[in-house]
C-alpha cells in the first residue's frame, strides 16, 4: 500500500477512528486488570472517570467526523437503558445540533435543486440554522404568501463520507472478531458491504420506485435486521453471548459505579450497524443523496393514515391517535420544505417542565402512534430517536412526529404475524408465538421452544427508568448463557424489533413507564380481528372437510354452525364409537384467539379433568397386572407417605376422592403456580401432607392431588419387582430405605412410560395422547381462552358440597383468570400433572373409552377415512434429566402381555363380562342401529381387520382374530364404577367410582362412566349401549357447547343422557342450565 493512501482525507477519518477505539478497548482492558487489586470503593469512582473520558473521547470524535458517526451517536445516547448515563449525558448533545454547514453551500444547494435563490424564493431567509444534523441542516424561512415554513437541505459530498465510513466500521468489526471471538459479526457486516452501493445508487431508485421498495426489503431490510435485536439478545444474554463482567458485576444501563466493557463494546458495534443501516437507509429514503420526494411522500402518508389533524378531539377512540406532523410545501432530490410547528425537544426537560407537559403521556402517546403505523398502516417510520420528536407547546402539548426519511413498508401477511407475535407474547401462548415466527420465516435453533418466549418477551418488557433498566440489564448479564442460533432472520421483523427499542430508550430517557403490552395490544387485534373472527359463517372451512361418518355426524356439523355462529366454540373436535365402529370425527374451528390456523382432527387440546380418567385407568392397570392391590396401604408401597396420620390412607381411597387430601398442595396456587410443573417436587410435598378427614367418610372432589396421589403409587408400584411391593422396605433401617428408594425411584419406570405402556401402545393412539408434552408436537397444540360471558355467571353459582373448600364455585372465578394463561405455557404443558394436563385429540380419547367400554378389548383400526391416520405420529413418552439421560439412553418399554386363558370371539368376548351392577341384569340387548353410514369406511367393524402392536400378545382366541385386551379382569367395569364386589371400596351414593364419574339409570343401577374437564371437554362411555364419546374445546366455559353436542348425539342414538350432560327441567334453557349444573370436574 502506497504512503499516499495514509494521507488522503479518508485515510485521515480512517485513522482517527481506528486511534480512538484501540485507546478505548486498551483503557478499559487496563481498568479491568487494575481492578483485581484495589478496594470497590475506589474501583467505582475510577469506572465513573473511565466513562467520563471515553465519552467526551467518543463525542469529540464524532462531532469532528460527522457522516454515519453522528449517526451513530445519536442512536447510542438513546439507550439509557443500555449504557452508562457518562455515555448518554455526551451523546444527548448529538440530537440538538452538530457546527453548522457554510450558509454559501446551502443556498448553492438551495438554487440548484429549486432553480431559484433563497431571495426570490423566501420573503425571509433565517441565515443561523435550526440545526444541523449529521446528514442535512434546517432553517427557518416565510415563504412568498407569509407561510412559515422549515427548510432541510442536504450536505454536500455526504454519500462519499458515508461510503467511507462503511468501509471503517467493517474494518473495526473484523477488528473485535479478533480480539473477542465471542463477537464475530463479520459475515453480516460483509452481507452488507455488498449491498450498499446498490442502495447508494440513487439515480436507479429514483427510475422506479417500486423497485426502490424491493430494493429496501432485500437489502436494507436483510441488513437492519441484525440491529436493535442483536442489541436486545445482547441485553438478555441470548446466541451463548456471555457479558464480561467488569469487575465484581460492574457497569449495564446509566450507572455510574461500574463498567461493563463488553456491555458498551458490544452495544457500540451493533450501534455502527444501526448507524450504518439508518444512514444507507436515509440515503435510500431522502436523507443523503437521493429523491427528497420520497421523504416527503412518506410524511404525507403517514400523516394521512393517522389521521392526524391541528385540532384536538378530546374523544377519541381506543385506536386512534393523538400527534401532529408538519405539511410538506415542497420537496426535490436535495431539498425539502415542511410546515414550521413551533415546540419543544424531548431532551429539554427544563422547557417540558415549565410549560407543564405530560411525559407520560407524550411517551405513551408517541408509542400509540407508533403502533398504529405498524399494525394498523404497515407502514412506519423505523427511526423513532428523540431529535425526531417535538412537543407542541399548546395544550395539550401534542408529540410532534418528524423525519420520515427512514420508512419501512410491510405486507399484509407480515402485519399479521407481527401482531401475532405481540399478542402471543401477552398471553404467554407459546403455540401461537411458535407459529408467528414459523408465518414470518423467523428460524431459531431452540433446545426447548419455551425458550423462544424469553427470547422474545425481552423485546416487549415494560419499560423503565434509568437506573431500573440498568438493574434489569446487569440482572439479564448474570444468567446463563444459552445457545440461541437463529437460520433466518426476516428484515421486517427487526426493523419492527428495533423500533420497540428505541422506543424504550425514549420512555427511559424521558424517565417514563409504558406497558407496551397494554398500549399496543387494540392495534394489533386489529389485525386479527377479521382473521380470528371469522366464523363458519363467513369462512367456508371452519369445519375440516373430512368425510361424513354417518347421518348423526352430518346432522352435528349442522349444530357446531349454530354454536360458532353464536361464539360459543372456538375450535372443537368430536368423536364417537357405537358397537365398535367410529360414528363421528369431527373438527371445526381455529386453534387459538390469535391462532387462525384450522383445527384437524390430530390437533392436541388440553383436557383437565379430564386426564384423571386417564390416569384412573393407568391404575387400574397396574391392578389387572397383580403389581397393585385396591385394598393396600398407600404406605406399605410409598413409606414417605406414611407421616402426618396418612397410615391409613389405601388406594381405593385415592381413587374413590375420600382420602381426606382434597385440598393438599392447593396452596400451589398462592405460593407458585409453577411449582405444579414439578414433578418430583409436587411428589414430595403430597407425601409429607396431612389429610383434612378421615379416610373414606367424606367423598370431596380431589381437583389437584389426585393426580399426584395416583401418580406417586403408580411410579412407585412400578417397581415392585426389585421390592414386592415394598413390604421388604419395612424391615430395612431408614437409612438403608432411603438410598434403596431412591436409586429404585430414579431407574424405575416413569409415569409417562407406563401411560405408553398400558395404554398408548395397545390402542395404537401414539402422537394424540400425552401428559406431559414431549418436544415436537407444538405445532399441533390448540390453545386455551375464555368465554368470559359465561364465567361471569359464576355468582349463580352455590356452593357445592361435593367440592372442596378450594374449589367452590368463588375460587373457580379466580382460576379461570389465570388457568389460559399459566396451561398456555410450555413448560407447564410439559409437565407431569396426571389431574389436569392431559393433551389429547377427541378420536384418541374416544377409542379409550370405545375399549374401555368392551372391558379392554381394543377395537379396530380407528376410521381409514380420518386425515393423517390415527396412530401414525412418532410418540415419545419421556423426558430424560440430564442426571438420568445416560441410564435412560437405550432402554426399551417392555411390551406388555395380555396373555388371557378366556374363551369367545372378539368384541363379543368381552360384552359376555357385563354383569349386573346393581341387581339387575345390566347387559344390554341390541336394539339394532340406529343411525346410518353414509361413508365407506374399510375399517369399520370387522374385528378380523385389528391387527395388534408390535410387541403386544394377546389370548388363544384373540390371537386368532387380531384382538388385544388391556385388561384381563372379567369384572372390570364393576371395578371402574366401585359396584358387585368392589362396592364395599366405595362411598355409598357417591357420584364417583374408582376414578371415574358414574352414570346411573333411573332404576339406580350405573351403566357408564368417563370424567369431564374445567372448560368442557369430556370423555365417557355407555357400557350398555357400546357408546363413547369425546369432546375437546379450547374456548373454556361451563359446558354450554358440550352439553348440547351430547345431548343431540344421544337422543339421535336414542342411548340415556348421563345427568351431568341434561337440564334440570323443561323450563330452564340450555345456556342457564350449563351455569347451574357446571362442568367443573
Amino acid at each position: 500500500m502506497s504512503l499516499w493512501y495514509w494521507y488522503t482525507a479518508g485515510s485521515r477519518r480512517r485513522a482517527k477512528v481506528f486511534t480512538l477505539a484501540l485507546i478505548i478497548y486498551i483503557d478499559y482492558k487496563a481498568l479491568q486488570k487494575r481492578e483485581k487489586f484495589i478496594k470497590k470503593s475506589k474501583s467505582d469512582a475510577l469506572w465513573k472517570k473511565a466513562h467520563e473520558r471515553n465519552a467526551k473521547r467518543v463525542f469529540n470524535l464524532m462531532v469532528e467526523l460527522e457522516g454515519l458517526w453522528v449517526k451513530l451517536g445519536q442512536y447510542l445516547s438513546s439507550r439509557a437503558d443500555v449504557l452508562p448515563s457518562a455515555f448518554i449525558s455526551n451523546l444527548k448533545q448529538l440530537q440538538d445540533s452538530l457546527p453548522p454547514r457554510p450558509l454559501e453551500e446551502v443556498c448553492h444547494t438551495i438554487e440548484k435543486e429549486l432553480g431559484k435563490s433563497t431571495k426570490e424564493l423566501f420573503l425571509d431567509f433565517d441565515e443561523n440554522p435550526l440545526a444541523t444534523a449529521s446528514i442535512a441542516q434546517v432553517h427557518r424561512a416565510t415563504l412568498i404568501d407569509g407561510q412559515k415554513v422549515v427548510v432541510k437541505v442536504q450536505h454536500e459530498d455526504i454519500k462519499k463520507i458515508i461510503l467511507e465510513d462503511l468501509k471503517d466500521a467493517k474494518s473495526i468489526v473484523d477488528w473485535i472478531a479478533w480480539a473477542e471471538p465471542q463477537y464475530n459479526f463479520s459475515p453480516m457486516i460483509d452481507e452488507w458491504c455488498k449491498e450498499a452501493p446498490k442502495e447508494l445508487d440513487f439515480n436507479h431508485e429514483a427510475d422506479n420506485k417500486c423497485e426502490f421498495w424491493l430494493g429496501l426489503d432485500e437489502g436494507i431490510g436483510i441488513w437492519e435486521s441484525y440491529q436493535e435485536l442483536e442489541i436486545t439478545m445482547m441485553e438478555s444474554n441470548h446466541w451463548g453471548m456471555r457479558i464480561i463482567d467488569g469487575g465484581g458485576g460492574k457497569g449495564g444501563g446509566s450507572s455510574n459505579d461500574g463498567g461493563n466493557l463488553m456491555v458498551t463494546l458490544v452495544t457500540v458495534v451493533k450501534a455502527v450497524w444501526y448507524s450504518i443501516g439508518s444512514s444507507a437507509m436515509a440515503a435510500s429514503c431522502g436523507e443523503i443523496g437521493c429523491r427528497t420526494d420520497e421523504n416527503s411522500e412518506n410524511t404525507r402518508t403517514v400523516s394521512k393514515n393517522l389521521g392526524c389533524t391541528n385540532k384536538y378531539d378530546s374523544n377519541k377512540l381506543i385506536n386512534q391517535v393523538d400527534v401532529l406532523i408538519p405539511e410538506v410545501i415542497q420537496s426535490t432530490e436535495k431539498v425539502l420544505i415542511l410546515e414550521y410547528m413551533d415546540g419543544i425537544r424531548l431532551n429539554d426537560f427544563e422547557s417540558l417542565e415549565a410549560c407543564g407537559a405530560n411525559k407520560q403521556k407524550i411517551v405513551e402517546e408517541i408509542t400509540r402512534a407508533f403502533a398504529h403505523q405498524i399494525y394498523v398502516d404497515g407502514f412506519f417510520n423505523g427511526d423513532p430517536h428523540p431529535g425526531n420528536f417535538l412537543v407542541s407547546k399548546e395544550p395539550p402539548h401534542r408529540p410532534i412526529l418528524l423525519d420520515f426519511g427512514l420508512t419501512k413498508r410491510i405486507s399484509s401477511s407480515m402485519k399479521q404475524s407481527l401482531a401475532k407475535m405481540f399478542l402471543a407474547t401477552a398471553e404467554g401462548d407459546h403455540v401461537a408465538l411458535l407459529s408467528s415466527f414459523s408465518e414470518m420465516g423467523l428460524k431459531l435453533r431452540l433446545d426447548f421452544p419455551e425458550q423462544a418466549m424469553d427470547f422474545i418477551s425481552v423485546l416487549f418488557r415494560t419499560s423503565t427508568s434509568a437506573s431500573e433498566a440498568a438493574e434489569y440489564a446487569k440482572s439479564l448479564g448474570e444468567q446463563r448463557a444459552r445457545n440461541m442460533k437463529i437460520d433466518a432472520f426476516p428484515g421486517d421483523m427487526v426493523i419492527f424489533s428495533r423500533v420497540i427499542g428505541l422506543l424504550r430508550g425514549l420512555s427511559t430517557t424521558l424517565d417514563a413507564r409504558i406497558v407496551y403490552h397494554d398500549i399496543m395490544r387494540p392495534f394489533a387485534e386489529s389485525v386479527l380481528q377479521e382473521k380470528i373472527a371469522k366464523g363458519p359463517s363467513e369462512n367456508a372451512q371452519w369445519i375440516n372437510d373430512t368425510p361424513v361418518h354417518s347421518d348423526v355426524e352430518a346432522k352435528l356439523r349442522q349444530i357446531l354452525v349454530e354454536l360458532g355462529n353464536d361464539d360459543k366454540i372456538l375450535g372443537i373436535q368430536v368423536c364417537a364409537y357405537k358397537d365398535g365402529e367410529v360414528i363421528i370425527d369431527t373438527a371445526a374451528g381455529v386453534l387459538g384467539r390469535y391462532d387462525p390456523r384450522p383445527v384437524q382432527p390430530d390437533s392436541l387440546f388440553p383436557v383437565f379433568s379430564v386426564t384423571k380418567g386417564i390416569t384412573a385407568g393407568m391404575l387400574h392397570w397396574l391392578v389387572d397386572k397383580g403389581k397393585l392391590n385396591l385394598n393396600e396401604n398407600i404406605a406399605d408401597i410409598w413409606p414417605e407417605f406414611g407421616t402426618n396420620g396418612k397410615n391409613l390412607i389405601k388406594v381405593h381411597h385415592v381413587l374413590n376422592h375420600t382420602s381426606g387430601l382434597q385440598n393438599a398442595l392447593a396452596n400451589l396456587r398462592e405460593e407458585n403456580p409453577l411449582l405444579m410443573a414439578d414433578w418430583d417436587e409436587c411428589l414430595k410435598r403430597i407425601a409429607m401432607s396431612a389429610p383434612e378427614t378421615e379416610p373414606g367418610q367424606e367423598q370431596l372432589y380431589h381437583y389437584l392431588s389426585f393426580g399426584w396421589l395416583c401418580g406417586g403409587i403408580i411410579e412407585v408400584q412400578s417397581h415392585a419387582q426389585v421390592f414386592e411391593h415394598g413390604r421388604t422396605m419395612k424391615l430395612m433401617s431408614a437409612f438403608v430405605f432411603e438410598v434403596l428408594y431412591d436409586w429404585n425411584h430414579a431407574s424405575g419406570k416413569k409415569f409417562q412410560e407406563i401411560l405408553e405402556e398400558a395404554i398408548v401402545r395397545p390402542l395404537n393412539i401414539g402422537g394424540e395422547l400425552y401428559v406431559g408434552i414431549p418436544p415436537g408436537v407444538e405445532s399441533r397444540l390448540a390453545s386455551l381462552t375464555v368465554d368470559k360471558e359465561d364465567f361471569s355467571k359464576l355468582s349463580k353459582i352455590a356452593s357445592r358440597p361435593e367440592l372442596p373448600s378450594t374449589f367452590q364455585p368463588e375460587n373457580i372465578s379466580q382460576l379461570v383468570t389465570v388457568v389460559p394463561a399459566l396451561f398456555n405455557m410450555l413448560n407447564v404443558r410439559r409437565a407431569i400433572i396426571p389431574s389436569a394436563n392431559g393433551h389429547c385429540s377427541a378420536r384418541a380419547l374416544a377409542r379409550y373409552y370405545a375399549a374401555l367400554v368392551d372391558g379392554g378389548l381394543v377395537p379396530p383400526p380407528h376410521s381409514s377415512l380420518s386425515k393423517p391416520p390415527l396412530g401414525t405420529h412418532p410418540h415419545i413418552p419421556k423426558f430424560p434429566s440430564e442426571i438420568t439421560s445416560k441410564k435412560q439412553k437405550g432402554k426399551k418399554s417392555k411390551a406388555v402381555g395380555s396373555a388371557s386363558k378366556k374363551k369367545g370371539n372378539g368384541y363379543e368376548l368381552k360384552m359376555n363380562h357385563s354383569k349386573d351392577f346393581k341387581d339387575g341384569d345390566n347387559g344390554r340387548e341390541s336394539n339394532g342401529d340406529v343411525y346410518t353410514r353414509l361413508a365407506n369406511d374399510s375399517t369399520g367393524g370387522s374385528s378380523s381387520d385389528a391387527s395388534p402392536p408390535k410387541g403386544f400378545a394377546a389370548s388363544e382366541n384373540s390371537r386368532q382374530n387380531n384382538a388385544i385386551e388391556i385388561f384381563n379382569n372379567p369384572r372390570i367395569h364393576d371395578e371402574f364404577m366401585g359396584v358387585g364386589e368392589y362396592r364395599n371400596l366405595v362411598l355409598p351414593n357417591g357420584k364417583f367410582g374408582l376414578g371415574f364419574r358414574r352414570f346411573s339409570s333411573s332404576d339406580g343401577s350405573f351403566y357408564g362412566f368417563g370424567h369431564s374437564g374445567l372448560g368442557g371437554s369430556t370423555g365417557f362411555c355407555d357400557i350398555k349401549n357400546r357408546f363413547a364419546i369425546a369432546v375437546t374445546v379450547n374456548k373454556m366455559s361451563f359446558g354450554t357447547a358440550t352439553r348440547r353436542i351430547v345431548q343431540f348425539v344421544c337422543s339421535e342414538l336414542n342411548v340415556p343422557l348421563p345427568d351431568e350432560f341434561s337440564v334440570l327441567n323443561e323450563t330452564v334453557p340450555d345456556e342457564e342450565s350449563s351455569i347451574l349444573r357446571p362442568m367443573i370436574n
